[in-house]
């Protein structure tokens, strides 16, 4: 099985190659990144990219991992990424996704969330759909709630991103309260 290709009016959703990578390295390599997601280090060091892309193939394969670059549809440019991690024994998966700095507040991230709950929901059969966010990074979560994703709760210092313990806002949707 390959992982499918998601459109919407704007942006394609495509499996990451290895072409990506220097636009992965200048994205994710921008401070503000690291600095509002748990899992993109500071700095991003030469190879992280390339090391991260080959990785990708592996864990679609593993079923458990869907990743996608987020690209423009007219031009192809990456703007960020986005994928959902499967807890299959659930049923359920957690959202994740960044943006490249200079493509915020453009509605990409809402746009892309919609394609990928649509994809959870209908080809996957998922039960729920959660995502987390750094209660410091609001935005994000302005996100989820575009998709319809409710506030299910605060987790008090929950991970520690660099030296800073960060308060998650955890929300999530249930399939049966998705609208396709």
């Amino acid at each position: 099985m390959t992982q499918p290709t998601l459109q919407t009016q704007r942006l394609t959703l495509r499996p990451f190659t290895l072409d990506d990578a220097p636009a992965v390295q200048k994205l994710a390599g921008d401070p503000a990144i690291a600095d509002t997601t748990l899992n993109i280090p500071h700095p991003y060091a030469d190879g992280m990219a390339e090391a991260w892309i080959k990785g990708q193939a592996d864990a679609f394969a593993r079923k458990g991992n869907y990743t996608y670059a987020i690209t423009r549809r007219d031009d192809g440019i990456l703007l960020g990424a986005i994928g959902l991690t499967q807890d299959q024994r659930h049923n359920r998966a957690e959202m994740g996704y960044w943006i490249g700095k200079l493509y915020w507040g453009q509605g990409y991230a809402t746009e892309a969330a919609r394609a990928l709950l649509a994809y959870g929901f209908e080809a996957l059969q998922l039960n729920k759909i959660y995502a987390t966010y750094f209660k410091r990074n609001p935005a994000s979560g302005r996100v989820m709630q575009k998709i319809g994703m409710t506030y299910e709760g605060l987790l008090r210092q929950h991970v520690r991103n660099g030296q800073r313990y960060e308060d998650l806002l955890y929300y999530g949707i249930l399939r049966a309260d998705f609208e396709v």
